[in-house]
């Protein structure tokens, strides 16, 4: 007996048109079907094609847009028929089943299709759907699937039973094959304005892309910084009005009288000496002549300086609240109560050192 014929395998007729027919050569395999049948089914004028090398689509006519994917996956996951007997093929599996194609996962363009991004093409117009597989894997791009090999597989979300990248790694991977600055600026501008990511979780993600060498992209990344600070500002204006804080200072600098500049802060209660600053930093990626990366040894230079700032500040008497654009989006009560706290705490302080404060 053939080793590849299962015991009993499972007819092909239980599929519907409401299912997705698309199958590996193994899963094939499984259900009884040899590589002979296989090919005479794929005959000019026959009831299959095989849309990538190993994978088939079990019907006439150019595939869906959803069938792609799924062929795209399945050729960089490569599944194959347990050896204990047949395989329920991924596409009978009840929806949401994550894993059935292995450690791989949707990315770029085609990723932000299906986040729904109104500044991605259609699925159907994508020539290419990128694809993360491990680095090792022996595949080469091919047909419609084109793959990104990194060394440490990112954690996929699932929409729709699909495994796909986050928006922030979808974003650098799609930024990385296009060249039109408008369309780059978009896409990024959206990711934030839509709450789909923070800015410095794009900006991380370009960054270890090595895409900020390209003038456009850094000129994207400038308009998607100043976006999402706009936005967590715009967040903060709306969590003092709405939880019914006292009205605050907004947007100054701090001075000691007659002495030196303290630092700017976002909101500033003069009474209560307690302050807010939003952490909008973004990393950056450097490289010297040699190609080698100082990324690290700048967000630390970033933070010590921020630490000091703060130190000074308490050390002078008064409270820093150290709020994230994430925190402001995610938990605006949480924050609300943050602030409130520390406004309330201030009666049982030593009164704080005068400072002088100035518009900024």
């Amino acid at each position: 007996m053939n080793h590849n014929t299962p015991v009993s395998p499972r007819p092909l007729s239980h599929l519907t048109d409401a299912q997705r027919r698309v199958l590996s050569a193994a899963q094939l395999r499984a259900h009884g079907v040899s590589a002979a049948q296989m090919s005479a089914q794929c005959r000019p004028g026959g009831p299959w094609q095989q849309l990538l090398p190993g994978v088939f689509v079990l019907h006439p006519g150019p595939p869906t847009s959803e069938e792609r994917l799924h062929a795209a996956l399945m050729y960089a996951g490569r599944p194959t028929a347990s050896a204990g007997g047949p395989v329920v093929p991924a596409q009978v599996r009840s929806e949401g089943e994550a894993g059935s194609y292995g450690d791989v996962a949707l990315t770029g363009l085609a990723a932000l299709a299906l986040y729904r991004f109104a500044g991605a093409p259609s699925l159907l117009s994508l020539d290419r759907i990128d694809v993360l597989v491990p680095r090792t894997r022996r595949l080469r791009s091919t047909g419609c699937a084109r793959l990104i090999r990194v060394h440490s597989m990112p954690q996929a979300q699932e929409i729709g039973g699909l495994p796909v990248a986050s928006v922030a790694r979808a974003l650098a991977d799609a930024v990385a094959q296009l060249t039109d600055a408008d369309v780059v600026r978009r896409l990024l501008t959206e990711a934030v304005r839509g709450g789909h990511c923070e800015p410095a979780a794009v900006v991380r993600e370009l960054t270890l892309a090595r895409l900020l060498s390209r003038p456009y992209v850094v000129d994207a990344v400038d308009s998607l910084l100043a976006e999402g600070r706009a936005i967590a500002e715009d967040r903060l204006y709306r969590m003092v009005r709405d939880h019914g804080l006292p009205d605050p200072l907004w947007n100054v600098d701090l001075r000691l009288p007659g002495g030196p500049h303290l630092g700017g802060v976002d909101v500033y209660w003069p009474d209560q000496a307690v302050a807010v600053e939003l952490d909008t930093r973004a990393p950056r990626q450097h490289e010297d002549a040699t190609g080698s990366v100082d990324e690290r040894s700048r967000e630390l230079g970033e933070w010590s300086q921020y630490t000091r700032k703060r130190e000074h500040l308490e050390r002078l008497g008064i409270t820093v609240v150290h709020i994230t654009p994430k925190k402001l989006r995610e938990a605006l009560d949480q924050q609300a109560t943050v602030v409130r706290t520390a406004l309330m705490a201030s009666s049982d302080r030593e009164p704080p050192a005068h400072v002088v404060v100035l518009p900024r």
